[in-house]
Parts: structure tokens; C-alpha cells; sequence
């Protein structure tokens, strides 16, 4: 199995320079609160998909630094790093694959990531935007075309939104943007009804393994298509225009739907306890990974950030007894002779 060997970082947020090796199996991060932990799981993240997940490229640089650079080696000897600054003339990241650079991490180039943090326990509780955030992410991981049809969908949404901002708009002008959003607004719906069919395939058998108990549990995607998605799609914006003008945005199409989770028949996030919902969690993290080995044969590297503060032992014992490389950050260190430990 091949595994991230070694991570080094310079100029990245509190750290000058900082390097560790990591273990093919658990690597436990561990030190006071501030001393930079989940700013080692954001370089890997970067690294390996291209983006942070809780900030910008100048969020990141170090303060009264320019720049920041993050690298990458991997057991089987390959390297990657990443380089930003900002007073260079592209001002964009740079990504170097074994002395190839790129200014975009391609979807060949980037590696399969299990990334599971504090904020997850509140998907269920969460905003419709955190869980819509939740299926595209993981949607785009396994489908490149699905990220660009996201990233399309949103550029022609600015451009209908800022129509509507305007005193006076006709319906011929929407019309056209009307046209773009059905054509890939259709795709993203009907992509992320298919992964939720998938989800349920199995999400009961998982978490009633986790849980121990017998327990029905279901995901729904909020809005119900039974014939043409684009056809549908596109008369509700037409539909919409009026009412659209009056709200100065767009108030229907897949940016305003959900994802909803039901606990034996019945609306999860009102009645499952602390304990049910983690569960549940934990149930989507594994499927994940599951998926995400079956669709790029690749086993994903799994990062834990901050997480067992909110984990029982048992729930805990179940997240690192897996054969995955995991990167853990904790703030005490746990006690197993099995894993590498690094305090910070």
C-alpha cells in the first residue's frame, strides 16, 4: 500500500518550518490548543486536493511572512509539493509532481481523502448549504465533470442574480441563463440523487454496526423529479421570473435544495440523541471511504481533525481500527503502543 511517508511545511499559518514522518498506519497529532495541529492535516489536504477546506491561500501565509510551501513524500518515492506567493505575477498556487508543475491540481494528480472534522457531527443540525456541501464534495471527488458542472452552474447563477438586481430586466435576458442553469442544474440533480440511492444502500447495515442496534436509517434528496429533470427545471425558473425580479434572486434549482436524513421513518436531527447522530456520521465517513476505493482503486488517506473530544471510546476505537492510512490530531495522546505519536 502505498502512503504518505513524510510532510514538511514552511510559512504555513502558525508554523516558520515544521516537518514529521508519519506511519503507514495511525499517526496521532497531539499538543495544546494553538500549537498548529490542524494546520498540518490542511497542508496534507492541500497537497492532495488542491484547496484548503477552512480558508484562503492568503489566510494561510504565516503573518509577516510572503509565502508558504507545503511538501509531500510518498513511500513508493514520489513527491509533491505545493508553493504560494502572492507577489509573484500568476499570484496562484503552484503544484509540483515529481518536477512537473502545474498551476491546477488535475483530477488525476489529485489523491482520494477522507476528511472528517467537528463541524461534520453538525451536518444533520446543520444548514441545507452544509449538507449540499457535503454530497458535492464527495460527488466531485469520484467525478471530475461533476466539479465543473458545479463550478458552471454558479457562474451562470451570478450572472441570472445580478440580472434580477437590476431595475429593469426582461424575461428574454433571464431566458438565456434560464437554458445554462437546467442543462447543468439537471446534472448536479441528478448526480446527487444517484449517490444518495447509493448512501442507502448501505447506511443502515453500517451504522447499526457501529451503534449496535437495529435501526432504520434513510437520506432523501428534498425535491422529487419523476420525469424530465431539465424540462422541469427549466419551466420553474421561467415559471419563477416574476417572483424572482421582486426577491432579486434566484429562488429555485438545486443551489436551494437538501438533503434530508431520517431515523426510523421519522426526521432525524429532532429526535436522535448526541450518541445516534455521531453514528450516523461515522456511517456516512466509512461509506465514503468504501466508495471512494471501490471508484478509484485507491485507498484513501483518512484525516481526523479534532474529533475525539466528541467520541466515546468505543466510536473512537472504531475510527482507527481501520486498514487506512489515518492522520489523527488529538489534544491528549491516546494511549495504544500501535500508534505513532507526535506531540507538537
Amino acid at each position: 500500500m502505498v502512503y504518505i511517508k513524510a510532510l514538511s511545511v514552511q510559512n504555513f499559518r502558525s508554523h516558520d518550518t515544521y516537518s514529521l514522518k508519519l506511519s503507514p498506519e495511525t499517526t496521532v497529532i497531539t499538543g495544546k490548543n494553538g500549537s498548529g495541529k490542524t494546520s498540518l492535516i490542511e497542508a496534507l489536504y492541500i497537497a492532495l486536493q488542491g484547496s484548503s477546506f477552512r480558508g484562503s491561500d492568503t489566510d494561510i501565509v504565516k503573518h509577516q511572512t510572503d509565502w508558504y510551501r507545503v511538501d509531500v513524500e510518498f513511500s513508493d518515492g514520489l513527491k509533491r509539493s505545493v508553493k504560494f506567493d502572492p507577489s509573484k505575477p500568476t499570484s496562484r498556487k503552484q503544484f509540483s509532481i515529481n518536477d512537473k508543475i502545474s498551476y491546477r491540481l488535475s483530477a488525476k494528480d489529485k489523491y482520494p481523502v477522507v476528511l472528517f472534522e467537528p463541524d461534520d457531527l453538525r451536518l444533520l443540525s446543520g444548514s441545507p448549504a452544509r449538507r449540499r456541501e457535503f454530497i458535492d464534495t464527495f460527488i466531485s471527488q469520484v467525478d471530475p465533470r461533476y466539479h465543473a458542472a458545479v463550478r458552471k452552474y454558479e457562474r451562470a447563477l451570478k450572472q441570472r442574480n445580478n440580472l434580477l438586481k437590476k431595475q429593469y430586466t426582461t424575461n428574454n435576458e433571464l431566458f438565456v441563463w434560464n437554458i445554462t442553469l437546467s442543462e447543468y442544474g439537471s446534472y448536479i440533480i441528478s448526480e446527487r440523487i444517484a449517490f444518495i440511492e447509493k448512501l442507502n444502500n448501505t447506511i443502515s447495515d453500517v451504522y447499526n454496526s457501529i451503534a449496535q442496534s437495529k435501526d432504520i436509517i434513510s437520506i432523501h434528496y428534498s425535491h422529487t423529479f419523476i420525469d424530465d429533470i431539465k424540462q422541469k427545471l427549466l419551466s420553474e425558473l421561467t415559471l419563477g421570473s416574476e417572483k424572482d425580479k421582486i426577491l432579486g434572486f434566484t429562488s429555485v434549482g438545486p443551489h436551494r435544495h437538501d438533503v434530508i436524513f431520517n431515523y426510523n421513518g421519522t426526521l432525524a436531527d429532532p429526535i436522535t440523541s448526541r450518541g445516534e447522530n455521531r453514528s450516523i456520521i461515522l456511517a456516512l465517513k466509512y461509506i465514503e471511504i468504501e466508495i471512494l476505493e471501490s471508484i478509484l482503486d485507491k485507498k484513501p488517506i483518512v484525516l481526523l481533525d479534532d474529533v475525539f473530544s466528541e467520541l466515546d471510546q468505543d466510536r473512537k476505537n472504531n475510527l482507527l481500527t481501520t486498514t487506512y492510512q489515518s492522520i489523527v490530531t488529538a489534544n491528549d495522546i491516546l494511549k495504544d503502543d500501535n500508534y505513532n505519536v507526535i506531540e507538537i
